[in-house]
């Protein structure tokens, strides 16, 4: 491998020979990263591509500037500085890197140059996942694939590099998410109450009043999101991403079943997003059928929070294996064909970020949980006229497994039971 590396090296040296250099610091530390990565695994390269915004990711490392509209190449060596190779006539649109920059102009010469720059038959890492079993990190199209593996490239998926680059969190990452976390779980217990009140004062209240509620809650604690809360009731919460709208709304009346789903973060460039899931009666007394529901689905989720403890990080958990923890539990209890998503998604200054995902439903996550990422854990339970979520944050840390959103819920909230 160490041949074919430095001959690819000579060649990208040449091939840059009449171009301009720019080394902005942000973005310097993430090659450090990455090709350390690369050196740990013993790959050649990570092979960035993007055309017209097919690939986030590719976006999310470079960031672009101004149109790009032209087939763009950057390509990480497992050391040495990196190469961009874009259209002649968007030179400048691709924004300040770090590493070299090249220039084609025709499809003929694109490919030559491509040629040259890719490290003999060593392997290389692109946005790809084999048989399309995790398309979270799948964006590179067939016809790219190909000719990348024409010019003698050993292709692998990018996915666990992407996860270590872009999913871990620092520490002040971390505390930015544990406040909006502790900020998340006070506006819960304030849109309780808030539904309580409305019913002890006789007033009426539609799930889109208590979502407009929740959003000034998010404005007075300085939290932004991307979407929603979701407020939904009886039916309407069977719906995993029922948002209500002015026009479309259900009235919140006593004896009704209630969720709420609220994600936010701080208004910061590098603050982390939490996430959770609630649930409460609009009565006294929780009706049996509400709460041997929610005692399935609670089961489920501290399986899956037992089957990490016990597991991490003594040995590698893959995502596909925590999803099956819950899922088992849904299944015993007769109801797998209502439990209709991922049992966790990746946490991080999106609300669905690049980590590991606890899925073996949707997609089959093969990803190690690494130290540093958060996720969350969310089983749900979806019949006709109800259903019922609980979901919670982790994360992977120094001591262990954490849970960051405490305390669990352990029973459906009766919101008129008296004081």
């Amino acid at each position: 491998m160490k041949c074919g590396l430095v001959l690819g090296l000579v060649l990208v040296l040449s091939l840059t020979a009449r171009t301009e250099e720019v080394y902005p610091q942000d973005m310097e530390n993430q090659i450090k990263q990455a090709q350390h990565f690369l050196q740990q695994n013993n790959l050649a390269g990570w092979l960035l591509y993007d055309f017209r915004g097919l690939n986030p990711i590719a976006r999310e490392f470079v960031r672009p500037e101004g149109m790009v509209t032209r087939r763009w190449f950057y390509f990480v060596p497992q050391s040495g500085r990196p190469l961009a190779l874009v259209h002649q006539i968007e030179k400048k649109s691709i924004g300040k890197i770090f590493g070299y920059v090249e220039t084609y102009a025709s499809r003929e010469e694109l490919v030559n140059k491509l040629s040259q720059i890719l490290p003999g038959r060593n392997t290389i890492l692109m946005e790809y996942s084999p048989k399309g079993n995790n398309p979270y990190v799948s964006y590179v199209d067939a016809g790219t694939f190909e000719l990348i593996k024409s010019l003698g490239a050993k292709i692998e998926s990018s996915q666990d590099l992407v996860q270590y680059l872009l999913s871990r969190w620092d520490r002040p990452e971390y505390q930015f998410h544990q406040e909006a976390a502790r900020i998340l779980l006070k506006i819960k217990d304030l849109a309780f109450e808030h539904v309580a009140d409305k019913f002890r004062q006789n007033q009426k209240l539609t799930e889109y009043d208590l979502q407009q509620f929740i959003l000034k809650e998010f404005e007075k604690n300085r939290l932004v999101t991307d979407s929603g809360p979701d407020c939904a009731v009886n039916r309407n919460s069977a719906n995993p991403h029922y948002t209500p709208t002015r026009e479309s709304s259900l009235p919140i009346q006593k004896g009704d079943f209630l969720l709420i789903d609220l994600w936010g973060k701080r208004d910061l460039p590098e603050a982390m997003y939490a996430d959770i899931t609630w649930v409460a009666y609009v009565g006294e007394k929780v009706p049996d059928k509400y709460g041997m529901i929610f005692k399935i689905v609670a089961q489920a989720r501290d399986a899956a929070i037992d089957y990490l403890k016990r597991n991490w990080p003594k040995s590698d958990v893959l995502g596909w294996q925590v999803d099956d923890a819950a899922r088992q539990v849904i299944r015993k209890a007769g109801y797998a064909d209502f439990f209709v998503h991922r049992t966790g998604h990746s946490l991080g200054k999106t609300i669905h970020s690049w980590g590991v995902n606890l899925d073996n439903f949707e997609t089959r996550d093969e990803r190690r949980i690494i130290p540093g990422v958060g996720f969350t854990i969310e089983p749900g339970i979806y019949l006709k006229d109800f259903g019922i979520r609980s979901e919670i944050n982790l994360y992977a840390g120094e001591q262990g497994i954490e849970i960051t959103t405490l305390p669990l819920q352990q029973e459906i909230i009766p919101l008129l039971k008296p004081r």
